[in-house]
C-alpha cells in the first residue's frame, strides 16, 4: 500500500525491555507473604499407590502445608482439551500413577529449600503394575490398561464410513510405515504460576493469577471452573511468557493443585518448573502412519489409504486425539487426490500425556504426504517437484473442497515451489550431486523439497480496542495473547497506519482479564487475522468518530474533514484544521472520551501455503547429516511487516530441522525416560542450523480485511519433511528407500550398512488389528 507503513520492515516495539533485563516472567514476581510450592513425583509409569506418609515432611521447618490426592480427589481439573473426556485426571495422583513425572503430593513451605528438603521427606510406597510406552504395543489383548472400566487403551477412534478401496485401479501403489516421533516442546520457561488469594473475613473471595499461559480468558474459566469462583472474582495476568509453542494452552494440574494450596492457606503460592520438570510435562507429536499412495503409469495419484495410530500419553493427552482432528483434516496436503480413505485411532500409554507442539497435528500430515510423495517420485523415476506438478490442486480450482470438507480459500502451490528451486539452484546442486557420486565421494549430497498447505485462525471471534488518550496518544488492546509473536509492534502499526498517529504514541496492553474484556489467546497461528482484524475494525471506528469530532470543532460536514499525517482538515479550506491531541481533548471534555472497543468474526480458516528445499551433506561412513541451505518460501497472504514475518519463518524452520534431524524423546519399555535432560535430548544450538534463506509470495486471502494468513507454525510444518527427504536423497542410490524421523547419524548408517549388505528392512508392515476390528463394528 503507497504511503503506508504496513508492508514495512519495523523493529520490534517489545524487545528494548527484555534486551535489558527488564522482562517480568512469573519466577521474578514477588508478592508479599508468598509461599513456595513444590512437587513430589512418581518415579513409576504405572503403579498402584498404596500409601502416602507426610507426617516427617509436616514437621519439617517452614511447612505450612502437605497436600496429596486423598484431598483434591472429589474434583478432576478441567482440560483445555482430551482426547477421551470420560478419562479425568485430578490435579495430583489417587489410586495410582500413570506416567513418570506424575505429581502424587504438594509441600508449601515459607521459603523453596524449605519445601524442597520436606518433600523428599513425603514417603510414598507404589506396587508396580507393569508399563506400555509404546502406542502400538498398547494396542496388543495383553497390555496393561490405564483405565480398567475402559477395557482398552483406544482413548478414541475415527473410521471412514466410505469402505471402498482408494486403491483400485492403480497401476502402482507405495506404501510406506512412518513414524512421527515424539519430542520435548522444551520452552525457556517451563510451566510457572503466582496465587494471590483475597480474603474477606478470613474466606478467600477471589484470586489474582499471575500464569505462564498462552490463553489467560480460557485460563481464568479453567480456574474459576475448578475453583468454584465467578470470573469477575478470578483475574489471570500473563506476564512475559518465555515461550509456549502449543505446550502452555488453558491450565494444567499443578496449577490446579497450587490454586487449591492457596485457597486452604489463604496466601500467596508460587511454584515455576525446573528444566527436569518441564522435560516431563510438555511433549508433542508421536504418531505412526500407514500410508498407501495408488499412481497411474502417467504419475497422476488415484487414491490414498491412511491408517494413523496416535501416542495420547497418559490421560487421553489431546495431541494423541490430532489423528482423528487437524491431521486428518490436512491428510490430502496440496494434492487433487481422486480417492482418500482414512481410518485412524488414538492410544494411551504410560508417558507424559502428549499436547500441542508448533503446528499441532499439521506437521505430522505434510510429513507424511511429502515423504509419501518423494518415495512415489523414486519408484516412478521422476523429478520430485515433477510428480507434485502433475497433482497440484490448480489455481482455477479455488475455492477448492477437500476430501476432510476443509474449503482451501485460495493458493498457487507451484509459485513458492518455482521460486524454492530457483533460490536453491536445485540444477546446480544436482550436478554436484552426481559428480559427488561418480567420484564415490563418502560425503554425498542430498536435495530436498517439500510442498505444503496448513490451516490457520479456525474462524470464531476476536476482542479489539482503540482508546484515545486526552494528549493525543491511543491504547491498543486485543484478546490475543503474545509471547514472542510481535502483537505490540503488527497491531500498533494497523492503528498507526489507519489513524496516523505515531508508533511512538502507542502503547500496547494484552493478557490481563481485568483489563482486556475478552479473548481467545493465541495458537492456531489465528492472532493477526482474528485480533489484528479486529484492531483494525476498532481503529476505523474511532477514525470515524473523530471525523466526526473534527468535523464539530471546524464547523464542517463531516464528509468534508480529511484525516492525513495526523492533522484534520476541511478539504477546500486551507488553514483549517486541528490535530490529534486537540480532537482527543475535545472529545474527552465534551463526549467522556473516543475509543472503540469491538468484536470482530471472521468467517472460516485461512490456509498459508509453501515450498521448502533442504540441501545436506551425509557422512556416508559415520551417517553424520550437515545441513547446507535451507531455502522456505511461505505464503501467509498479505505481510504486513516482513521482519515479523522472517523472525516466525527462522525460528519454525530451526524447530522443524531439528524434529528431522536431533530431538526425539525416548521412553524404555517400562515407560522410563531416556532422554529426560539437555544430556540426552539433542537440542540444537544456533551454530548447528544452517544460514536459513527465507523470503515469501503472497496471495491474500479474501476472508479478512487484511488478507492476511497465519505464518507462526508454517515453516515449522515445511522444513521436517525436505530436510528428511534430502538425508535420503543423499544415498538413495546406495539403495535406502527410508530412514525414520530424526535421521540421526545411528539411523543413516544403519541404513547404510543394510542396504550395502542386502538386508535393508521393507518399510512397510501390515497395520495393527484394531483397523480390522473396527471396521468389523
Amino acid at each position: 500500500m503507497a504511503g503506508s507503513i504496513l508492508g514495512t520492515a519495523v523493529r520490534r516495539v517489545e524487545d528494548p525491555e527484555l534486551l535489558v533485563g527488564r522482562g517480568t516472567f512469573v519466577d521474578n514476581l514477588r508478592s508479599d507473604g508468598a509461599t513456595h510450592a513444590v512437587f513430589v513425583r512418581s518415579p513409576f509409569a504405572h503403579a498402584r499407590i498404596t500409601s502416602v506418609d507426610t507426617a516427617e515432611a509436616e514437621g519439617s521447618p517452614g511447612v505450612l502445608a502437605v497436600l496429596t490426592g486423598r484431598d483434591m480427589a472429589d474434583r478432576p481439573v478441567p482440560a483445555f482439551a482430551s482426547a477421551n473426556d470420560d478419562l479425568e485426571r485430578t490435579a495430583l495422583a489417587t489410586d495410582k500413577v500413570r506416567f513418570v513425572g506424575e505429581a502424587v503430593a504438594l509441600v508449601v513451605a515459607e521459603t523453596r529449600a524449605q519445601a524442597v528438603d520436606a518433600a523428599e521427606l513425603v514417603d510414598v510406597d507404589y506396587d508396580d503394575l507393569g508399563a506400555v510406552s509404546d502406542m502400538e504395543a498398547a494396542l496388543a489383548p495383553d497390555a496393561p490398561l490405564q483405565f480398567e472400566q475402559l477395557g482398552s487403551n483406544l482413548a478414541t477412534s475415527r473410521m471412514d464410513k466410505n469402505r471402498e478401496d482408494p486403491l483400485a485401479g492403480a497401476d502402482r501403489v507405495v506404501r510406506l510405515r512412518m513414524e512421527n516421533h515424539r519430542i520435548a516442546v522444551a520452552p525457556i520457561e517451563g510451566h510457572a504460576i503466582l496465587v494471590e488469594p483475597h480474603l474477606e473475613h478470613g474466606s478467600v473471595t477471589g484470586l489474582t493469577c499471575w500464569v505462564g499461559t498462552q490463553q489467560p480468558h480460557m485460563a481464568r474459566d479453567l480456574i474459576c471452573k475448578y475453583i468454584g469462583l465467578a470470573p469477575d472474582a478470578v483475574r489471570v495476568i500473563a506476564p512475559h511468557v518465555g515461550g509456549a509453542f502449543g505446550g502452555k494452552a488453558g491450565i494444567v494440574p499443578e496449577h490446579a493443585a497450587v490454586l487449591d494450596a492457596a485457597r486452604r492457606l489463604g496466601r500467596p503460592v508460587t511454584w515455576s518448573e525446573t528444566r527436569s520438570e518441564a522435560m516431563l510435562s510438555m511433549h508433542g507429536r508421536g504418531q505412526v502412519q500407514y500410508a498407501e499412495l495408488g499412481l497411474s503409469a502417467e504419475g497422476r495419484f488415484v487414491g490414498l489409504r491412511l491408517r494413523m495410530v496416535g501416542d495420547c500419553g497418559a490421560y487421553a493427552g489431546f495431541g494423541g486425539g490430532f489423528t482423528v482432528g487437524p491431521t486428518r483434516l490436512m491428510a490430502q496436503g496440496t494434492y487433487a487426490i481422486p480417492r482418500l480413505r482414512y481410518d485412524a485411532v488414538s492410544v494411551l500409554t504410560n508417558t507424559t500425556p502428549v499436547g500441542a507442539f508448533r503446528g499441532a497435528g499439521r506437521p505430522e500430515a505434510a510429513a507424511m504426504i511429502e515423504r509419501l510423495v518423494d518415495a512415489a517420485a523414486a519408484e516412478l523415476g521422476l523429478p520430485p517437484e515433477e510428480l507434485r506438478r502433475r497433482n497440484f490442486i490448480q489455481p482455477g480450482d479455488f475455492p477448492f473442497t477437500t476430501h476432510s470438507k476443509m474449503t482451501y480459500d485460495n493458493g498457487d502451490y507451484d509459485l513458492p515451489l518455482r521460486e524454492a528451486l530457483r533460490i536453491a539452484d536445485v540444477e546446480g546442486a544436482r550436478a554436484e550431486q552426481q559428480r559427488r557420486r561418480e567420484a564415490g565421494d563418502p560425503r554425498q549430497l542430498g536435495i530436498g523439497i517439500s510442498t505444503y498447505v496448513e490451516i490457520t485462525g479456525f474462524g470464531g471471534s476476536e476482542f479489539g480496542s482503540v482508546q484515545i488518550q486526552q494528549d493525543g496518544s491511543a491504547v491498543v488492546m486485543a484478546g490475543t495473547s503474545a509471547h514472542g509473536q510481535g502483537h505490540a509492534t503488527s497491531f500498533s502499526m494497523i492503528v498507526a497506519d489507519r489513524l496516523g498517529i505515531p508508533l511512538t504514541d502507542i502503547t500496547y496492553t494484552q493478557s490481563d482479564t481485568r483489563l482486556v474484556r475478552s479473548g481467545g489467546g493465541t495458537g492456531g497461528s489465528r492472532s493477526l487475522q482474528l485480533g489484528g482484524s479486529a484492531v483494525a475494525a476498532a481503529s476505523d471506528e474511532v477514525r470515524e468518530r473523530a471525523l466526526a469530532v473534527a468535523a464539530r470543532m471546524l464547523e464542517a460536514a463531516p464528509a468534508d474533514v480529511t484525516l492525513e499525517d495526523g492533522a484534520f482538515s476541511v478539504q477546500g479550506v486551507p488553514g483549517a484544521s486541528v490535530r490529534w491531541a486537540e480532537v482527543a481533548a475535545y472529545a474527552h471534555e465534551h463526549d467522556g472520551g473516543l475509543g472503540s472497543d469491538t468484536d470482530v468474526t471472521v468467517d472460516g480458516a485461512t490456509f498459508p501455503f509453501g515450498a521448502h528445499v533442504s540441501i545436506v551433506e551425509v557422512d556416508t561412513e559415520t551417517g553424520h547429516v550437515t545441513p547446507l541451505r535451507h531455502v522456505a518460501v511461505d505464503d501467509c497472504g498479505r505481510v504486513l511487516n516482513p521482519m515479523l514475518v522472517a523472525g516466525q519463518q527462522h525460528g519454525g524452520a530451526v524447530q522443524g530441522i531439528s524434529q528431522a534431524l536431533w530431538e526425539e524423546f525416548v521412553y524404555d519399555a517400562e515407560g522410563t525416560p531416556l532422554t529426560g535432560t539437555f544430556v540426552d535430548y539433542a537440542i540444537p544450538t544456533a551454530a548447528d542450523a544452517p544460514s536459513l534463506e527465507t523470503s515469501n509470495t503472497e496471495t491474500p486471502t479474501p476472508l479478512n480485511p487484511l488478507g492476511a494468513k497465519g505464518i507462526g507454525e508454517s515453516a515449522t510444518i515445511g522444513s521436517t519433511p525436505a530436510v528428511q527427504n534430502a538425508v535420503i536423497d543423499a544415498v538413495r542410490h546406495l539403495g535406502v528407500k527410508h530412514i525414520d524421523l530424526p535421521c540421526t547419524p545411528q539411523r543413516v548408517w544403519t541404513a547404510i550398512r543394510q542396504a550395502t549388505a542386502g538386508t535393508l528392512p521393507d518399510p512397510w508392515r501390515d497395520p495393527p488389528a484394531v483397523f480390522d476390528e473396527l471396521a468389523r463394528g
